[in-house]
């Protein structure tokens, strides 16, 4: 009888731990491109399920997302642009309300244009880092806030990838004031 009880409560751990893991950490694998050089195709990342439960998406960061049309697959973009800001794109760099982004993250810069978009309330700009080989933000849509599933964390596979994901920020949109606000959060 004792035996028993102790098998069912490391049943009960187990299944504790497995749900608990469900709800706040998911695998993702990189399926195409559009984030190359910083993903490659195969890569395989940790998504933080839970971080968003108590803040929003900055821009700068990696996110996982169902897509706004039918995909067999998630889609794996960095922010560029929060919900009321307007986005530009021409002469090959991407401006928010008229400011330019210094992306030193990405290896070519767009080859396209895009007139002024303003991003409708609760929804997020996204771009792949791939500019020129990727289906994003550019192509006239944005990602519902509900859509986002997590925070990329960290490339666990392959091996050699193996690392936290590097978000990035756009000190040239803030003021010295709100560049300190920021550091301090």
């Amino acid at each position: 009888m004792k035996i028993l009880r102790e098998v069912g409560i490391i049943v009960l751990i187990a299944v504790a731990v497995f749900v608990l893991l469900r709800l706040t950490v998911q695998s993702y694998t990189v399926v195409m491109s559009s984030m190359e050089p910083n993903f490659q195709e195969g890569e395989c990342i940790m998504v933080n399920k839970v971080c968003y439960r108590s803040s929003n998406p900055q821009r700068g960061e990696v996110i996982i997302f169902d897509p706004p049309f039918n995909s067999q697959y998630p889609f794996i973009k960095r922010v560029i642009g929060l919900p009321g800001e307007t986005v530009e794109i021409k002469d090959g760099k991407v401006s928010i309300n008229g400011t330019p982004l210094e992306e030193e993250y990405i290896t070519a810069q767009p080859n396209y244009t895009m007139s002024a978009q303003e991003i409708p309330e609760t929804e997020y700009f996204v771009l792949g880092d791939n500019r020129n080989n990727s289906n994003d933000s550019h192509n006239s849509w944005s990602v519902p806030r509900d859509n986002i599933i997590g925070r990329a964390w960290f490339t666990y596979w392959p091996p050699s990838t193996l690392g936290v994901v590097k978000h990035y920020s756009y000190p040239e949109l803030y003021g010295a004031g709100e560049q300190e606000m920021m550091v301090s959060h």
